[in-house]
């Protein structure tokens, strides 16, 4: 647990090995992302070659986080014993071994059975990554670290944008998953050679005791600990939605071709590279110049979800050309995904070192469990609507919008560090 008094082994930080290992987990997230989103990419074929509604295409995309949460959640808990180094790997072969039977899926249930499986052994990806990173980076400088590999999410959303439908119109929406398959196995293959643990950890100040574990019951009774779970929710309800319904929102809602649905769909997610660093980067400096916790990531991070809301929200009703559309989104996409960055660096700040794996995790879990709601959400709004047109979409992304802004709230009225400081070290 951190406080005032808490100070970090200067020997222990090295910077170099340390930003080496965060480029290492930045392909990973790049990897993990690509998987997620590529069944969105190629909704179109998928639906039509298999013969699926919206609702049944919603639900398969939605199964993904069948088990991502829970799974989460679990290798969580397990990260607190086993080195994060080895949990990497045996996910980035899992991913390998699951994505190749997809390029030969004949059937539905085969789609749905896979995706399942590939979301169990992808949920823990972001929370183990990020514990990871803690072993390498101090408190104060690990808002950076954190948004990179949240980059390396907005890398692979750019090369999906851009590759998938290149690969789809040339050989086939199957053959996606072949390359996405040989990818995690070359990525597994390095980190085996390459990848290391981080030593990094807070120690107590001279005279200080060690700092002891906290019940899992008051950890979870915490406002700051509940209200962040909550806000991280509302923010995956609209990158869920990203993930799984804008290709066909582009495509089927405002008109563009496949290719062109590619182009406008790399657009957005480039718009978010700069974006989502610059504010990372901003709320670094808050901390740096004094602000509190609360200040610089609580507030500023439900600020960010609570402002991506309302462009969800204004979506409807404003008089937008297609291009207008997509410039909207392209931002009201890029802000939530800033509390992914300073939520678990909260989380860090209140929880002990020994059991940061695995309320980091539940957090993601919390945040995930959208991904199995909102695409269903969605695919029901395009079919009860009239599947294809705009109206059934632009429904859906106003729900988005109003579950983003109560998260918002909550995240910024319920989350206060040092309280939580002093009451669970009390």
């Amino acid at each position: 647990m951190r406080d005032g008094s808490a100070t970090v082994r200067a020997d222990a930080y090295q910077p170099r090995k340390a930003w080496a290992m965060a480029t290492w987990l930045t392909v990973f997230s790049s990897i993990n992302f690509l998987d997620k989103v590529v069944l969105g990419m190629v909704a179109v074929p998928v639906m039509r070659e298999l013969h699926l509604t919206p609702t049944q295409f919603g639900l398969i995309a939605g199964s993904f986080f069948w088990l991502f949460s829970l799974s989460a959640a679990i290798v969580g808990f397990v990260g607190n014993r086993v080195a994060a180094r080895w949990l990497l790997l045996a996910m980035a072969i899992l991913w390998s071994l699951v994505q190749f039977p997809v390029a030969f899926a004949s059937g539905a249930a085969a789609l749905l059975a896979s995706r399942v499986i590939l979301g169990a052994g992808e949920g823990p990806g972001f929370p183990v990554s990020v514990h990871a990173l803690y072993k390498w980076f101090p408190h104060e400088k690990r808002n950076l670290p954190v948004a990179l590999i949240n980059q390396g999410a907005v890398i692979g959303l750019l090369l999906a944008g851009l590759a998938v439908p290149f690969i789809t119109q040339h050989w086939g929406w199957r053959a996606n998953f072949l390359l996405l398959s040989a990818a995690s196995g070359l990525w597994a293959l390095g980190w085996l050679c390459f990848g290391r643990e981080g030593t990094l950890q807070a120690e107590p100040a001279p005279g200080e005791q060690a700092k002891r574990r906290v019940p899992y019951r008051r950890l979870l009774t915490d406002a700051t600990v509940l209200s962040g779970f909550l806000a991280g929710f509302a923010a995956y309800w609209g990158l869920a939605l990203v993930l799984t319904w804008m290709p066909s929102y582009l495509e089927q809602g405002l008109g563009y071709d496949d290719v062109a649905a590619g182009r406008m769909f790399a657009v957005i997610v480039a718009v978010g590279v700069p974006v989502s660093l610059a504010l990372s980067w901003c709320s670094q400096q808050l901390l740096r110049r004094g602000a509190s916790s609360r200040v610089a990531r609580a507030v500023f991070g439900s600020a960010c979800v609570g402002v991506g809301g309302l462009l969800f929200l204004a979506l409807p009703l404003l008089s937008l050309s297609p291009g207008g559309k997509v410039a909207l989104l392209a931002l009201a996409a890029t802000l939530p995904p800033v509390a992914f960055a300073v939520g678990p660096a909260i989380l860090a700040e209140i929880v002990p070192d020994a059991q940061r794996s695995a309320i980091i995790a539940l957090s993601t879990a919390v945040a995930t469990s959208a991904g199995a709601i909102a695409p269903v959400v969605m695919g029901r709004l395009v079919q009860v609507q009239g599947h294809p047109g705009a109206q059934g979409f632009e429904l859906g992304f106003t729900v988005c919008g109003a579950v983003m802004l109560v998260g918002a709230a909550i995240g910024m009225f319920g989350q206060n560090p040092a309280r939580s400081l002093r009451r669970l070290g009390g």
